[in-house]
């Protein structure tokens, strides 16, 4: 652990995950033939002009991977080092950078696995730190930023600007710097000249809509095995064989990214129906970048709750997984 001093206060501590925030490429120009994870927290934060601050700055590598090589092992002790400085009393809040790819994932999983009674803000970047239009240094001052509100708390993520709540937040583009949206529910908030204008209420860190319920949420280990849940698609002509071969080796949990409003193919539909028939639980979701699923009476499966397929997938994982003895 690095620690720069400003001032006496609370101190913040920013968490490196890795990602195309600390990538590099040969050229200056070239923004998608770069490699991630290549620098340091450390580094990236010595290298952000005017990132002094109130109290003292604390960086820390937990991880150094390209995001879509995320993992559990990682997540589990990002979640463990989150409850661990939550804990202290001075400790103001925490930053982590991440990769853009599964950002919303893991931020769901730290707002379901932490218990963030302050605030936890991840941030990324869309080009690499070598880029000539690097953008990852204003999206630390930014997280910087809202980290330093009065009274804010949870977990949040911070791109371009723009501040989402953990659970809506969805990467909904491949190349520009703005690759995030909260859907039709919006933004919280958006960070101007280093203050932050709130358009929504602020986080509480009581996302209770969207939590399965995690015992002891504040010291889980997570020593048990991570149950195997997997997401399908419904789409024109889905077959029942993908089903079928999941069921067949051993997997727990199901999750359907239905069209419209959670609508699945009558063949998927089938197989779904014998896979939970046998044990599997499965949660329909929607494919649809916004919206949410709206439960029908006697529907065949639960519904997510308003959560997109991939965030489904946690919240059913972690709900079996606090179901076993």
């Amino acid at each position: 652990m690095q620690a720069m001093r400003f001032m006496q206060g609370k101190k913040i501590v920013i968490l490196g995950t890795g990602g195309t925030i600390a990538g590099s490429a040969q050229h200056p120009t070239d923004n998608i033939g770069y490699t991630a994870a290549q620098l340091g927290v450390e580094q990236l934060v010595q290298a952000i002009p005017g990132l002094a601050g109130d109290g003292e700055l604390v960086t820390e590598q937990i991880a150094q991977v390209d995001s879509k090589d995320m993992s559990f092992s990682v997540w589990v002790r990002l979640a463990e080092r989150v409850n661990d400085l939550l804990e202290q009393d001075d400790v103001r809040g925490i930053v982590i950078t991440h990769g853009t790819d599964t950002l919303e994932e893991t931020a769901y999983f730290l707002s379901v696995a932490c218990d963030a009674n302050k605030p936890v803000v991840l941030t990324c970047a869309m080009r690499p730190a070598t880029s000539v239009q690097a953008d990852g240094p204003q999206n630390v001052l930014d997280a910087m930023a809202v980290v330093r509100e009065h009274d804010t708390c949870g977990v949040m993520v911070v791109c371009a600007g723009t501040v989402h709540a953990a659970r809506d937040v969805q990467k909904s583009h491949t190349y520009q710097l703005n690759a995030f949206s909260s859907g039709d529910v919006g933004p919280i908030g958006y960070v101007e000249e280093g203050r932050v204008r709130w358009i929504r209420i602020k986080q509480s860190g009581h996302e209770t809509k969207s939590r399965p319920a995690i015992k002891n949420r504040a010291t889980v280990k997570f020593d048990a095995s991570w149950p195997v849940v997997e997401i399908v698609m419904s789409y024109s002509g889905a077959r029942a064989a993908t089903v079928e071969a999941l069921v067949a080796s051993g997997v727990r949990g199901l999750v359907v990214a239905g069209t419209g409003n959670g609508t699945v193919h009558q063949d998927l539909e089938l197989a779904l129906l014998e896979a939970k028939a046998r044990g599997v639980r499965v949660v329909r979701a929607t494919r649809c970048a916004n919206g949410c699923v709206l439960p029908r009476p006697n529907d065949y499966f639960e519904d997510s709750r308003g959560m997109s397929p991939v965030k489904a997938r946690i919240a059913l994982m972690l709900d079996l997984m606090n179901a076993a003895p």
